[in-house]
């Protein structure tokens, strides 16, 4: 794989904060993309992920500056509610940033990963995208297309040098959702379902992305990797 741009899409906060950070601290070159257009790494763009014509031109813009090596498509957004009075508009919402664009940044990505010699994408899933969780149809079809993405361009890709992975968290304490789990009933439920004893971490995802790019194992691709602290096989 050549040396080359690491791109991080919904780098500004959270999980995506912490992979861009992470990768920056062992030696690779980031680009952050967000709507904000900040991040705390490297070079930051904005862009609306789901945006074609925005997210064509923000690759055209990073492959002019230099070669691209990967992929970290992290940008998301979670919409709950039931089933009974979910809209279609906001399925679509959830879908197009969660879902499309997932595709659309791979794809517009592919060219010049393959004219680097190959590369590694990494697909943030989650491990809602294996289980029935109310008020999350939504989001748990959006996470289990993005696994079936990850396949798909794993053997598709695979004769050009590109590997695809995701990465699938479970509970991971950000900003935005400290205060939820700082509740008492919360963590308590956190204790008893997550056998690890408690969420996990922004750097914990970032380290384990970090680690697939660092250590570029040729004959890892299409899998799905979970990082729950066993919660989804704890029955």
């Amino acid at each position: 794989m050549a040396e080359g741009q690491i791109v991080v899409t919904g780098a500004s906060k959270g999980i995506g904060a912490a992979i861009a950070a992470e990768l920056e601290g062992r030696g690779h070159p980031v680009v952050c993309l967000s709507r904000s257009g900040r991040g705390p790494a490297g070079r930051q763009i904005a862009c609306d992920m789901t945006e074609e014509a925005a997210v064509a031109a923000a690759f055209a813009a990073i492959a002019a500056e230099g070669p691209v090596a990967g992929l970290v498509n992290n940008a998301g957004v979670h919409i709950g509610g039931p089933i009974a009075a979910l809209s279609v508009e906001s399925f679509e919402e959830t879908m197009a940033l969660n879902a499309t664009a997932v595709m659309v940044a791979a794809r517009e990505a592919y060219p010049h990963l393959r004219a680097g010699g190959g590369g590694t994408i990494v697909n943030i899933g989650s491990f809602f995208d294996k289980l029935g969780v109310p008020d999350n149809l939504a989001y748990c079809a959006s996470k289990a297309a993005v696994a079936a993405m990850t396949r798909c361009m794993a053997v598709e890709w695979a004769r050009d040098g590109i590997r695809a992975l995701t990465v699938a968290p479970g509970y991971i304490e950000t900003d935005l959702n400290r205060d939820y789990l700082a509740r008492e009933k919360v963590r308590a439920w956190m204790r008893s379902r997550i056998p690890t004893g408690a969420p996990g971490r922004p750097e914990d995802v970032a380290r384990l992305v970090a680690a697939l790019f660092g250590e570029d194992i040729g004959f890892l691709t299409g899998e799905t990797i979970y990082i729950d602290g066993a919660q989804g096989m704890n029955h």
